[in-house]
């Protein structure tokens, strides 16, 4: 059994015979992106540099961000984020499998009207978490503003996207709260469930 990223055949119009290249990058020309994994900062970097070489490319065709990803990294996940409000090329993100913590916020980025989950797949919105601080006696307290800070940018970013109100984004981050594909669409995080 082969083992590694599977090769795929690809023939430019010039070309006599099709050369190998792996799957990913072949997707990668299609504008078809994944975050298929813990938001951290190699992902981020690569994900950032994709959709702005892309966008460069050719703004006027759309990017498609499929996510299947239990979180990670506030600020990693947030250079996404961000990444996706300044590229000109409209950014449509898929939800198959999971979106948590992290990779939620960046579902419900994507481009209004252009963001949608499989029926199985689960989305789930939480409270930023501290990391088990070991440090300096003061920096504890420092580590805790940060959070609170990230917490109330968070809630304040889902009232602005699903359209929900403070009071009830601020509730539903409280604990772990997870949510179908129909139940996401109904808190606004994406627009559609695909069949």
């Amino acid at each position: 059994m082969p083992i590694g990223v599977p090769k795929v055949p690809y023939q430019l119009p010039e070309d006599e015979e099709a050369s190998w290249m792996d799957l990913y990058n072949r997707l990668y020309q299609q504008r078809f992106l994944f975050l298929g994994q813990e938001v951290d900062g190699e992902i981020s970097n690569q994900l950032v540099g994709l959709m702005v070489y892309l966008s460069l490319e050719d703004k006027s065709i759309d990017l498609f961000l499929f996510i299947n990803s239990p979180g990670g990294g506030v600020m990693s996940g947030m250079g996404i984020f961000d990444i996706m409000a300044v590229v000109e090329a409209e950014v449509q993100t898929v939800c198959l499998g999971l979106a948590a913590s992290m990779a939620s916020l960046i579902l419900a980025k994507g481009e209004i009207t252009k963001r949608l989950a499989f029926p199985h797949a689960r989305v789930m919105i939480h409270q930023p978490a501290a990391s088990l601080f070991e440090g300096p006696a003061g920096e504890g307290g420092l580590e805790a503003d940060e959070i609170l800070v990230m917490r109330k940018s968070m809630t304040n970013i889902y009232v602005q996207l699903t359209g929900k109100p403070f009071w009830q984004i601020h509730t539903d981050m409280e604990w772990d709260c997870f949510m179908s594909a129909d139940e996401a669409q109904t808190h606004g995080i994406v627009d559609m469930v695909g069949d």
